[in-house]
């Protein structure tokens, strides 16, 4: 069905735009007690939701020195921010227990798994879903990797290296070789086809630098950012289309996506509150120098700090962290965050639209600010994912 709706924005300019291709997806990540987020899943994908997306994480990027009543008041509630379950057995038991909707991992890396190991686990996932799986994988983050003893070294060669084995794995069911830097194959065998023949799971890169994007358009069957805002955005999807149009691909096969920390409330003034929350503020050192800088001030953590590497939450005591967030920009938490009233995040998702974003990932960051707006803020998300749906 092809939707055109308009609306008006702060300007009171009507716009006119073909919503009907773009997809909304949100974050399902599981956390204990394991029951409830089954029911939660079933309501995601009751209400509409295009895809279910779950974090990767053996460490979250909360740390626990902030994680009490006094700071962050979901600590009434939730015992430790780092009480996550494995990404691959969580699959298999939502795969069972939904029908339509996709599944992706958000996102998973090569550190901690082999290629090998790792396409069999997605292919396994594709026939358990029944042919809805989508590999999210990015270089790898520092605070999964680092602190257990894992060596961090040639990120983006991993990472292209173990994508060319997954889909060599994924294409022949007879054995194969394969002689890179990193990994090398010597007869091995992965035997189980993609569920849907000549159809394996897509895989999605989460890229940001110039290397990651360069590789997105060399490989990625999608692209999913975090914390761009539009100019960036745009930027590097022109980048990754440069890429793809070197290796002789057509860069309308690589799905543009994009991941949102969303932090929605009725009230603006409510939205500006949570905003200068300390786990608001808390993300936001995940984020690169160069991006520090174009609000004026290096990284809180130093010149050279890249926050995906060198982040690593458990590392921290509670006055460095809150003396850290001080330092951070409130106006980059209102331009990194997706944030407002439904009506405004309608607004801001539009904008990334326009430049060409198809797939649209939401993690409700709103009760993480304050637990008291965990239904309200889901009442809003619902509004927004119904107006692109078209109610």
């Amino acid at each position: 069905m092809h939707i055109q709706i308009n609306f008006h924005l702060r300007n009171s300019k009507v716009f006119k735009m073909d919503i009907s291709h773009i997809k909304i997806g949100i974050d399902n990540t599981y956390i204990p007690p394991f029951k409830n987020n089954i029911k939660t899943t079933r309501i995601y994908e009751n209400d509409g939701f295009d895809s279910l997306w779950f974090g990767d994480h053996i460490m979250g990027w909360n740390p626990e020195a902030i994680w009490t009543p006094d700071i962050v008041n979901i600590a009434l509630f939730q015992k430790n921010p780092h009480d996550l379950y494995n990404v691959f057995p969580t699959l298999a038991i939502v795969a069972n227990n939904t029908k339509k909707a996709l599944l992706g991992t958000a996102v998973t890396e090569i550190f901690r798994h082999h290629p090998a190991l790792l396409a069999h686990l997605i292919i396994t996932l594709d026939h358990i879903s029944r042919g809805r799986i989508i590999l999210g994988i990015g270089a790898g983050e520092g605070e999964n990797i680092v602190p257990y003893g894992i060596k961090w070294e040639k990120s983006v060669s991993r990472l292209e290296e173990a994508i060319k084995i997954i889909k060599l794995l994924w294409e022949k069911d007879k054995k194969v070789d394969y002689d890179g830097e990193i990994w090398k194959l010597n007869d091995a065998v992965l035997s189980l086809n993609p569920y849907k023949k000549g159809n394996p799971p897509p895989i999605w890169v989460a890229a940001h630098g110039p290397k990651m994007l360069e590789l997105t358009g060399k490989v990625g069957d999608g692209w999913l950012p975090i914390y761009l805002n539009p100019d960036r955005y745009k930027e590097c999807l022109n980048t990754i289309h440069i890429s793809a149009k070197k290796e002789g691909r057509n860069p309308d096969n690589i799905i543009p996506a994009v991941y949102f920390n969303i932090i929605t409330d009725e009230k603006p003034e409510e939205c500006d509150r949570m905003l200068e929350s300390p786990l608001a503020k808390n993300h936001m050192l995940v984020a690169s120098n160069e991006q520090f800088q174009r609000y004026g001030i290096s990284h809180p953590l130093g010149d050279d700090f890249y926050g995906l590497i060198n982040y690593i939450p458990t590392k921290y005591d509670k006055k460095t962290l809150l003396e850290i967030y001080e330092k951070v920009p409130s106006q980059m938490c209102k331009e990194l965050y997706l944030n407002g009233t439904p009506d405004q995040v309608i607004g801001k998702i539009e904008e990334y639209a326009k430049i060409g974003a198809e797939h649209i990932v939401l993690f409700n960051h709103t009760p993480l600010c304050d637990i008291d707006k965990i239904s309200t803020s889901y009442i809003c998300i619902k509004k927004v994912l119904d107006y692109f749906k078209g109610k």
